[in-house]
């Protein structure tokens, strides 16, 4: 509920800048403009219950922020929060300077708060507090879009809509900043009539301008009190809690870390200084976090309402539990699942690959042929482009058919069909992208003509069965991947297609599963290392012989054209 109230209160605190920030902007136009648009924006946030969800939004927004500060059992944090959490501290004070100059003036005195008032008084007579509404208007911006964009980044989400966000963090208070500027511009020659000033400005009684002088630093006094004793009380905290001893989380190279009991499994990674994947900042969103339990897994508090919810969406099994969440009483035994600051990429949202599951998918192995030979007599950065040419059009071929190209080796490509829609449509896009990639190389060849002796061939080999799938290697080669007996046999059927001089080997499960009848191409059976039995096949010269058979509604995209290498 707290992670909810301040996300909801953050973004109605946001729309607010945002639409201020949007009025500014119109100062580019004419201050006249500005002026109109103000008219509404006005109108809006100062109806009653407009005004009363802002105030109510920037009071409980403070209040969980420090709250937030104070439950942290440490500061060590990304350098994107910290910038965002010092940027929050700096907000309130800069903001109750404008509050008690604008809007309560405006409620107590009257006081009509134009754009040509404010400008005046910040662009000519005190250009001061004139850098300091700047700051708050680039800080405020800053600290609720890194909030906005952090929560979005952990959603699935159209491919342009990071980038979009991105060009919209800069472009909006650059114009509100340029609108600012065009404001004074048109403000200066007039402030020159003294006459004129005055009646601007509207002199308001001392008595009264002290008054709210005394309110406004009162407000910044009680809310750095509230910072001070925030800070103050978390030493104190952790000091009485370690009187009731500790919990030891031991990580996978036995390094063992005591906390005090209420710490997240995150922060004590933080504090420790392991780095730990938490794309959200540790608010339970994201599930980058995920952690398997070993030992003492059944001393955890059971899963939250948001963390369940969590667990349940991206399929965890019943010892994975999100690192920001738990906050274990008792020693635990603590496995980070994904590696951190590795970015977002797709298949990081998918538990059910990264963390190990068992799947029925169809896999496909694909190599050139000759590519030895060709590498003897090409120089080094030769080889190295045709080799990334090569990757990249096969590669592409194989998303578009809708696999997942998961491992690249020399000129060896192994690609997984199927992870999300089954075994029966894996089998189907494999064979999809078999048509692709013949089509592909084929471009290719006729692309590189004049660089080849000979015409660039491929043997390609697809079975389909029960694997293993999950995110595997060390450090930064960790891939998603999938081992078992399918694999090696789909790898030994792109082997059996030199043997038989074909480009394509299909094993009749893979057939079968697609609802493809192969029954016109040669069929064999083969003996396989390590399997008890022969494996039925069939050989297909030229893999776009198949795309007749694979024609029709429904029908994944085979061969065509490639666009670009």
């Amino acid at each position: 509920m707290i992670q909810r109230l301040r996300l909801a209160t953050g973004l109605v605190l946001f729309t607010y800048v945002t639409t201020h920030l949007l009025n500014h902007a119109l100062g580019m136009v004419s201050l006249d403009a500005a002026e109109a648009g103000r008219l509404w924006f006005t109108a809006f946030w100062r109806w009653p219950l407009a005004t009363l969800a802002l105030y109510a939004s920037l009071t409980v927004h403070i209040a969980l922020g420090l709250w937030a500060i104070y439950r942290r059992r440490t500061l060590r944090l990304p350098r994107w929060e910290l910038v965002r959490l010092s940027l929050g501290l700096c907000i309130p004070a800069l903001l109750f300077n404008h509050i008690f100059g604008t809007r309560v003036p405006h409620s107590v005195l009257g006081l009509n708060d134009t754009y040509t008032r404010q400008i005046l008084t910040y662009w000519v007579l005190d250009p001061v507090r004139g850098t300091e509404q700047l700051a708050l208007l680039t800080i405020a911006w800053t600290h609720g879009w890194l909030g906005v964009y952090h929560w979005l980044r952990a959603k699935p989400l159209p491919a342009l809509a990071l980038p979009t966000l991105r060009l919209v963090g800069l472009l909006v208070p650059l114009f509100a900043l340029l609108g600012f500027v065009d404001m004074g511009r048109e403000v200066a020659p007039l402030a020159v009539d003294p006459a004129w000033a005055r009646a601007v400005v509207q002199p308001q009684p001392a008595e009264a301008v002290a008054l709210i002088d005394e309110a406004r630093n009162a407000t910044i006094g009680f809310f750095l009190g509230c910072v001070a004793l925030t800070f103050a009380a978390r030493p104190l905290r952790t000091a009485w809690q370690r009187r009731h001893g500790v919990v030891y989380l031991t990580y996978p190279d036995s390094r063992r870390v005591a906390i005090v009991p209420g710490t997240t499994i995150l922060e004590a990674s933080r504090a420790a200084g392991i780095p730990h994947a938490s794309l959200c900042g540790g608010r339970g969103r994201c599930s980058t976090c995920r952690t398997r339990i070993g030992a003492g897994l059944e001393a955890l508090p059971p899963p939250s309402a948001d963390e369940a919810r969590v667990l349940r969406r991206i399929d965890a099994p019943a010892n994975v539990r999100l690192a920001c969440q738990v906050r274990p009483t008792r020693d635990v035994d603590v496995f980070p699942l994904l590696p951190p600051g590795g970015g977002l990429p797709g298949d990081l949202r998918h538990a059910a690959y990264t963390g190990g599951s068992e799947r029925e998918l169809a896999v496909l192995f694909s190599d050139m042929r000759s590519f030895t030979r060709l590498a003897e007599t090409r120089l080094p950065y030769d080889v190295v482009f045709l080799l990334n040419q090569y990757t990249a059009t096969l590669g592409q071929a194989i998303e578009r058919a809708g696999g997942l190209p998961n491992q690249f080796v020399g000129d060896g490509i192994m690609a997984l069909f199927g992870l999300e829609r089954g075994a029966a449509v894996g089998c189907r896009e494999a064979l999809a992208a078999a048509v692709a990639m013949a089509g592909a190389l084929a471009w290719l060849n006729a692309t590189l003509r004049h660089d080849l002796k000979e015409p660039l061939a491929i043997g390609i080999g697809i079975h389909a069965g029960h694997v293993v799938v999950g995110e595997m290697g060390y450090g930064r080669a960790r891939y998603l991947t999938a081992i078992g007996d399918v694999v090696n046999t789909a790898s030994r059927l792109e082997a059996a297609t030199k043997e038989y001089g074909c480009q394509l080997v299909v094993s009749a499960e893979v057939a079968q599963r697609a609802g493809v009848d192969l029954a016109a191409f040669p069929a064999h059976e083969i003996a396989v290392r390590g399997r008890s039995g022969p494996i039925r096949i069939h050989v297909v010269a030229d893999a776009l012989a198949l795309v007749p058979l694979l024609e029709g509604p429904g029908a994944p995209t085979a061969a065509g054209g490639m666009g670009s290498g």
